[in-house]
């Protein structure tokens, strides 16, 4: 069975450690965990490995947020994913830092690249992991918020947080969406 698990975030240097790009260093973190590396492919970097017989695609689309609609669309299709196996990790300003909840569907909450992915499969009904990176900014400063680095103290938490972010990506592969949120959504 395959799963596509879909990091969403910017390529390039000056985005690397945004709080925007919370789901590729969720990803990247999972695949270092994993002794596995990405290699680029066609709208993105891909790279796979299996857990209890669960194949896991990991996806960190190259279309920029605003256009990751095209990249989850293309992968689902090349590995004939079902979408009920799309796991979609992303940032979320109105959670506090680091609180993960998983969600069967939902509305995009203003988020340009799970508008896109809604506009592209046309559903909301798809999977997220939502990764709080919180939304201590100013009225009009969101944009800068979201395409700024982590404080310390969140950076210092940081990798507990990941880690666990790559526990419910495995649960949701093994056990299921309910178990998993029933599991995980507290913590």
């Amino acid at each position: 069975m395959k799963y596509l698990i879909v990091g969403l975030g910017n390529i390039g240097d000056e985005y690397r450690e945004t709080r925007h790009n919370i789901g590729f260093m969720v990803l990247d973190a999972l695949a270092k965990a994993s002794n596995i590396v990405f290699k680029d492919g066609r709208y993105g970097a891909t790279t796979t490995f299996s857990v209890k017989g669960r194949q896991l695609i990991l996806l960190k689309p190259s279309t920029y947020m605003n256009l990751s609609g095209n990249a989850v669309r293309y992968w689902m299709q090349q590995e004939k994913i079902p979408l009920e196996n799309v796991l979609v990790v992303v940032d979320d300003l109105a959670l506090p830092f680091g609180s993960l909840r998983l969600k069967g569907k939902g509305s995009d909450a203003g988020h340009n690249g799970l508008k896109h992915i809604a506009a592209t499969l046309g559903t909301q009904n798809y999977a997220r992991l939502r990764f709080g990176i919180g939304n201590d900014f100013p009225k009009g400063a969101q944009v800068d918020y979201v395409l700024g680095n982590f404080d310390e103290e969140d950076r210092k938490q940081m990798p507990e947080r990941l880690e666990l972010a790559g526990e419910i990506i495995k649960s949701f592969c093994l056990a299921g969406l309910n178990l998993t949120m029933n599991q995980y959504n507290n913590k």
